[in-house]
Order: structure tokens, then C-alpha cells, then sequence
């Protein structure tokens, strides 16, 4: 009778020690120990929120941690790496990086340079059609404006005749946003989380930008302008390298953050109320148990202990 209710005993402590395990909610863990550097390591902006605005705050590194924890739900601020991207005689050589630890690994995210656009493996090249990402982002963004399906009325725009190919067009697009900085623009990313799920180990990025690039962009484009889409959506591109490997991440497809860069310096009404999110696989963090597990746990070593001495006292 007496070993009938000690292996009750135990077998319940057990149940109890692995259902607390079994019931430990999966965490989303998010970037700590945020520092910037890079060769631009200066040329940063912060932007915290008040209310359903983003607003220009000091660049301390306690800043920069604070407008991070954010999410796709719930965008808070963002810090843009290399922001003098859009001034005249901007050193397209240098970058700016965000550094930090996810998951006790080690995660860069940066800016882009003219390499990262126009490297084609022997040299750089800003002409069209060339093997590099310039080209291969540039297509679908020009996709994605709604370009390509207004290439008639583009071509009549132009004054070229109907039979010109499509791929003469785009070239002409291609040199049109070179020629007003669109590479630069786009290399200068606002980064407002940065969060990993700690079951699967995916990585989530969010890029705060125009929730409608329209506005941004028709101005700037002369012709082409003219037939953008309106709700053209494209996020700025983000260098990451993590567990030795680097990707170059963007996004043509946003949810409305409910925020704007209303009020402080380079306020436009329009900025940051895009929330662009851009993922990798990461690697899952290695699982500590919560203290209600380790009680549980312990409470099961207790009853094994308590067996033995009941053995040794019956001997």
C-alpha cells in the first residue's frame, strides 16, 4: 500500500513537472545590446512617437533600443540608417549599421552602397540591363508601380512610336530614377522592429515608409510619373547579415502603421505610415525553462528522494 501511494506520488509530481513545460507560452524574443556604426556611423536619425506621430528625438543609444520593440501590429518608432541618402554630394561608398544580439546570436542590419546596387561581379555598372540587383530590384518596382501595364500610353507620352519594345521603356525608366538619386533613396532604410519567434526562429524585420510611394515618387519622375499607380506601395531595402549570411530585403505590399512624420524637423504627413515587413529563417534560441518549470522539476527530484530514503528506512 505504502509504495501504491508513493508511485501516486510521483507519478502526479511528474504530470504536474512536464505539464508546466508542456504549457510554457512560445516567447517572440527581440533585438537587444542595439548599437550603430558602420563607415557613415553618424549619419543616423531616430524618431520616437507621440500620439499618431513620429517625432525626431536625440541619437543616444537609450533611444534607439526604445523605438525597436515594436511589431507588425503595433509599429512604434524607427531609426533611419544613412539619412542623408537625398542630399546633394552623398558619399554613396559608405554605410551606416545597426547591430545588435537576437536569440544570443549576432545580427547587423545596414544601409546600401553602389556596390551592394551595381556590383556585376567584375566591376560596377549603373547601365540597364546589366547583371546586377540595381536591375533585378528596378524591374519589379517598375512592375509594381503599374508601369508596365501603361507602357502605351507612355510610349505616346514619350512620343515614341508603338512598335518600341518594352525593354527600351524600361531602360528609359531605369535612367530616369537613376538620374534623380532613386537608388540612394531607396538605400537609406527605416528600421522600426526587429523581432524572432523563438519556436521557429523566423526573424521579422519592419520597415516603416510610405504607405502610398505615389505621392513620393510622381513628382519626381517627370513622364513616368504620370502613370504610377495610386497605392503604390515599395519599401526602402535593408542589407542583413546573420549566421554568416547576407541578404538584401525589401517589400512591395505594406500595412498602414497609423503614424506619420507630422511634426519636427522634415515632417511631411506622409512618411512612416507604411509598415513594410521583411523576414529570415533564423535560428530557433535555445530554450531555457521559466522558474515554474524548474519548481516543478525539482519538486519531482524531491519525490525520488524522499523514495530512497523510505527504502533505506525499510532495510
Amino acid at each position: 500500500m505504502k509504495m501504491t501511494f508513493q508511485k501516486l506520488v510521483i507519478g502526479a509530481s511528474m504530470a504536474i513537472g512536464m505539464s508546466a513545460i508542456a504549457t510554457v507560452p512560445a516567447q517572440a524574443g527581440t533585438l537587444t545590446g542595439a548599437n550603430i556604426s558602420g563607415t557613415a556611423a553618424s549619419d543616423y536619425l531616430v524618431y520616437d512617437v507621440q500620439g499618431n506621430s513620429t517625432n525626431l528625438v536625440g541619437n543616444t543609444s537609450a533611444n534607439v533600443q526604445k523605438v525597436l520593440d515594436g511589431n507588425a501590429a503595433n509599429p512604434t518608432g524607427n531609426v533611419e540608417l544613412r539619412a542623408s541618402s537625398e542630399q546633394a554630394g552623398f558619399d554613396f561608398t559608405k554605410n551606416t549599421t545597426l547591430t545588435g544580439q537576437i536569440g544570443n546570436k549576432s545580427i547587423t542590419l545596414s544601409s546600401l552602397t553602389a556596390t551592394d546596387w551595381f556590383s556585376t561581379g567584375s566591376g560596377l555598372s549603373t547601365s540597364y540591363g546589366a547583371n546586377n540587383f540595381a536591375n533585378t530590384w528596378f524591374n519589379q518596382f517598375y512592375d509594381a508601380a503599374g508601369l508596365a501595364t501603361n507602357e502605351s500610353a507612355i510610349k505616346l507620352a514619350l512620343g515614341l512610336p508603338s512598335f518600341t519594345p518594352s525593354s527600351f521603356i524600361r531602360e528609359q525608366a531605369f535612367n530616369a530614377f537613376n538620374g534623380i538619386g532613386g537608388f540612394q533613396r531607396s538605400s537609406d532604410p527605416n528600421i522600426s522592429y526587429v523581432n524572432q519567434d523563438d519556436t521557429t526562429g523566423e526573424i521579422k524585420i519592419g520597415l516603416a515608409g510610405h504607405y502610398n510611394l505615389k505621392d513620393n515618387y510622381a513628382p519626381l519622375l517627370g513622364a513616368f510619373g504620370n502613370f504610377v499607380k495610386d497605392g503604390f506601395q515599395a519599401s526602402e531595402v535593408v542589407k542583413v547579415t546573420y549566421d554568416d549570411k547576407t541578404d538584401l530585403l525589401y517589400s512591395f505590399s505594406a500595412t498602414a502603421s497609423g503614424l506619420t512624420n507630422s511634426s519636427g524637423d522634415g515632417a511631411d504627413g506622409k512618411s512612416h505610415s507604411g509598415n513594410y515587413e521583411v523576414s529570415i529563417k533564423g535560428v530557433p534560441p535555445v530554450a531555457v525553462p521559466e522558474p515554474s518549470v524548474m519548481l516543478g522539476l525539482l519538486g519531482v527530484a524531491g519525490v525520488f528522494a524522499t523514495q530512497r530514503k523510505f527504502k533505506k528506512a525499510s532495510i
